[in-house]
This record gives structure tokens, C-alpha cells and sequence, in this order.
């Protein structure tokens, strides 16, 4: 029977068979030439290989999308056929700010609890570097006087329409509200970058990792982007001298240590239990338990918090029990 980490898979178990993601690209960077549904297609059809299933064995996609402006009808579906998944499995875009592609994760996960699929795909991917910028009186045309032009990623993605403020200044009340200091957020990021450095330098993220491969255009060849964008950008004491972004008077919130703009997409190939066994199938892992959280929009930062206890307490443990 297969097992995982010494424990036996039932029938009904959610396992996690393949996994893997794109580097991630900066705003306007390295991976800017593609649509997010390219980004889709190159993930999904690694995963799938990793897992060793083939394509025609997948039930259904789950992929997670926010700014889907501009790039077609149906994302998930276009990233599943790009991947060489048959036109007859159902498709699906989850469009959750935020963590849209983890909640495709928790539904994916759903149908196979409840004995509906046995092969799922589920995943995330973004392109905010080609979200469109919006011309509201396009289509009814403009009289006297200016037009003005809305800015896609931040109408769709970082604007909270009920505060009428970015996400940034959301941060700033987070940080206000548990006196979170600049000094502390700046370590925080630096750490966090040197984890992510370190790691890459190992090769601790390779077994994630699919390059992608850009074209150079005609008669130039192409470029194989195989690494995380940002890191490379990082200089720990330029990032501590950034200025605040969204809070002009006593802001703590800066570009360098605030959420990335990125371009990117990662895969998931899901399985039952039953079809682990029947197809010999290595598992990476196992999903115990997952949660959602909320609160009033402007306070999302902080949603996590109350996530993860309902997490741990669906999957039978404690917190004592969690490694990291």
C-alpha cells in the first residue's frame, strides 16, 4: 500500500502527487511577455509529468485568477488545453482576493473527499505586469474635456472599493493597530530574502521549479528563466532607506518590504487515495485540513490568524504538533 511520511493512504485521502510552479517574475520583468494563461499551461503540464499521470486521466481544473481582464474567455480552461488536457474535462476560474489558488486547492480537494473526482488539477497563476489599464467612457463615448484612464491591476486586484485605499494603506492600519515598527518590517524582509537566496543557492527550490523558456525575438535566441526574479533585485541596505509608499506622515510600509507585484503560476496534480494505490503513485503529501477566515475587508492582513487554528483544529492536531 502506498504511504506517506510512515502512515498508511485510505481510499478517501486527499494526496498531493505532483507540484510545480514557475520562477517568479517582477512587475514588467522577465516573464511580462507571456499571458498569465501561458504561465498556467507550462505549470500544469510539468506537474502532471512530474506526477506521472497523463492528461487524459484529469476530471476536472480548479485555477485560481484575479486579473483576468484581457486575457480571453474561461483562463483556467485555456491554461488545461495549453497543458494538453482533452476538451471534455470541466474547468473552472476561481477569482478570490485573495488566495485564489488556494481556495482552487480547498475545492479541488472537496470533490475528491466527497468521491466526485479522483484526478484533480488545481493551481494559481497571475500576470500583473499585462493587466490593462481601463477607458470607462470607451464604449459611450467622451465629450468635453479630459478622459481619464483606470489602472486595471489596482481597480481589480489592490484597491479596497469599500475603504476606497490600496492594500498598502491596509498594511499601514495593520501595523498601526499591533505597532508593528519599520525597523521590524525591514528585518522581517531581509530575513525573508536571505531565506529565499540561501535556498535558491542550495538548490532547495529546484524540485519545484519548471524554467521558462521567453523568446529573444526574431534571430535572437531565447532566454531560459530558471530563477526567482526578485532575489536577485535585493540590497538590504537600500531596502532600509526606501521611503513609505502609501502613508506620507509616519508610513512604515515601503516597496521593499511590503507584498511583490508579480507574474507567475503554480500546479497541483490531486489524487484519491484508491487511485494513488492503483497507479503506484509516489506521495508528496497529504491534506489533512484546510480553512477559510474573514473579517472586515480592510483588515485581511490579519485573516491568517484566524485560518490557521480552524486549519489545524480540522485536521485533528494541535499547535504544538506543527513543525513550521
Amino acid at each position: 500500500m502506498a504511504s506517506v511520511a510512515g502512515a498508511s493512504i485510505m481510499a478517501q485521502d486527499v494526496c498531493i502527487v505532483g507540484v510545480a510552479r514557475t520562477p517568479m517574475g517582477s512587475f514588467l520583468g522577465s516573464l511580462s511577455s507571456l499571458p498569465a494563461t501561458k504561465l498556467g499551461s507550462i505549470a500544469i503540464a510539468c506537474a502532471l509529468k512530474r506526477a506521472g499521470i497523463d492528461p487524459s486521466l484529469v476530471q476536472e481544473v480548479l485555477l485560481g485568477n484575479v486579473l483576468s481582464a484581457n486575457l480571453g474567455q474561461a483562463p483556467a480552461r485555456q491554461a488545461a488545453l495549453g497543458a494538453g488536457i482533452p476538451n471534455s474535462v470541466v474547468c473552472t476560474t476561481i477569482k478570490k482576493v485573495c488566495a485564489s489558488g488556494m481556495k482552487a486547492t480547498m475545492l479541488a480537494a472537496q470533490t475528491i473527499k466527497l468521491g466526485v473526482n479522483d484526478v484533480v488539477v488545481a493551481g494559481g497563476m497571475e500576470g500583473m505586469s499585462n493587466a490593462p489599464k481601463y477607458l470607462p467612457t470607451g464604449r459611450t463615448g467622451s465629450r468635453l474635456g479630459h478622459d481619464t484612464i483606470i489602472d486595471g491591476m489596482l481597480k481589480d486586484g489592490l484597491w479596497d472599493v469599500y475603504n476606497d485605499f490600496g492594500m498598502g494603506v491596509c498594511a499601514e492600519l495593520c501595523a498601526d493597530q499591533h505597532k508593528i515598527a519599520r525597523e521590524e518590517q525591514d528585518s522581517y524582509s531581509i530575513q525573508s530574502f536571505k531565506r529565499g537566496i540561501a535556498a535558491e543557492s542550495s538548490g532547495a527550490l529546484s524540485w519545484e521549479m519548471v524554467p521558462v523558456e521567453i523568446s529573444g525575438g526574431k534571430g535572437k535566441p531565447s532566454a531560459i528563466i530558471d530563477k526567482d526574479e526578485g532575489l536577485r533585485k535585493f540590497d538590504a541596505s537600500r531596502l532600509r532607506k526606501l521611503r513609505p509608499s502609501f502613508k506620507e506622515n509616519g508610513g512604515s510600509v515601503t516597496a521593499g518590504n511590503a507584498s511583490s507585484i508579480s507574474d507567475g503560476a503554480a500546479a497541483l496534480v490531486l489524487v484519491s487515495g484508491a487511485m494513488a494505490v492503483k497507479l503506484g503513485l509516489h506521495v508528496i503529501a497529504r491534506m489533512r485540513g484546510y480553512a477559510d477566515a474573514a473579517q472586515a475587508p480592510e483588515l485581511f492582513t490579519t485573516a491568517p490568524a484566524i485560518a490557521i487554528p480552524k486549519a489545524i483544529s480540522s485536521s485533528g492536531l494541535k499547535a504544538s504538533d506543527i513543525d513550521f
